[in-house]
């Protein structure tokens, strides 16, 4: 690793680590390459999920370097029954031609089905060997505390959110708390492509000063506070590598707070 290189994220409870930069397969159409290349570049950690629709797709296009891989998907807000739970994750076993998944996350909290029961499905795939690592998405601070305490034992690994430079609203909770507490932030929609607006002149100059795209800046700032691990998506391949090089270095102290400000 580079000397100004931002490390990779050590899971709790567990031995892997989450490179700071993994792709996000919403949308995602593939046929390219683009999932073998980016663990090529070390970033396999590659995220779907069964709402997605495209299981069956990524799990042929990691095939030939599934040992590279760490492969997250999720189960869906209405799927959190217990039986529900260990039902879904069989079949997104099977789509994904897998023995296990690494990190199995639930997609969005759902209030009409009780977080203890959720866990229980969790933690019996967990017991089972089908899944290695428990993971929430969207949920509150209040939310991850009740899914730990259900979980006991086994620990709850992370949070994905979204989160960018120009939302920055679970900063001083969510973002905080898992750091706090050893929960890896996974950071969906880390480009903010369509939502910069004043900001986005001064990514533009940042990039000049330090020679890299506005990708890589915005990337660079989302994943340098620490703790956290952004999942770009792009269906191109030649894209890869240039989202993949935006943890190999580092922004200064000085230009992340030009960026929070949003002036030049």
């Amino acid at each position: 690793m580079a000397e100004n290189a931002i490390a990779s994220i050590p899971l709790k409870g567990g031995i892997d680590e989450l490179p700071p930069i993994g792709f996000g397969t919403w949308l995602y159409r593939g046929g390219a390459g683009v999932l073998v290349r980016a663990t090529e570049r070390g970033c396999g950690f590659i995220d779907t999920a069964e709402s997605y629709g495209n299981e069956d797709l990524v799990g042929s296009e990691i095939a030939p370097v599934r040992g590279s891989v760490f492969l997250a998907t999720k189960v869906s807000p209405e799927n959190l029954r217990l039986a529900d739970v260990i039902r879904h994750c069989l079949r997104s076993i099977e789509r994904l031609g897998v023995e296990a998944v690494d990190l199995y996350q639930v997609h969005w909290p759902n209030p009409q089905i009780p977080i203890n029961e959720t866990m229980r499905g969790m933690r019996h795939l967990v017991e089972e060997g089908l899944v290695r690592y428990v993971g929430v998405s969207n949920f509150s601070v209040a939310q991850m505390r009740a899914a730990q305490a259900a979980l006991g034992d086994i620990p709850l690994v992370s949070n994905q959110i979204r989160y960018n430079l120009v939302e920055r609203h679970l900063e001083r909770d969510t973002v905080a708390w898992c750091r706090e507490n050893g929960v890896a932030v996974i950071a969906y929609r880390p480009l903010a492509r369509f939502e910069l607006g004043a900001a986005e002149p001064v990514v533009v100059r940042i990039a000049k000063e330090v020679g890299r795209t506005p990708a890589q800046v915005l990337l660079n700032w989302a994943v340098g506070g620490g703790g956290v691990s952004a999942i770009p998506k792009t269906d191109r391949i030649e894209r890869v590598d240039d989202l993949a090089a935006a943890a190999r270095w580092r922004l200064t102290d000085r230009q992340r707070r030009r960026l929070e400000a949003g002036t030049g």
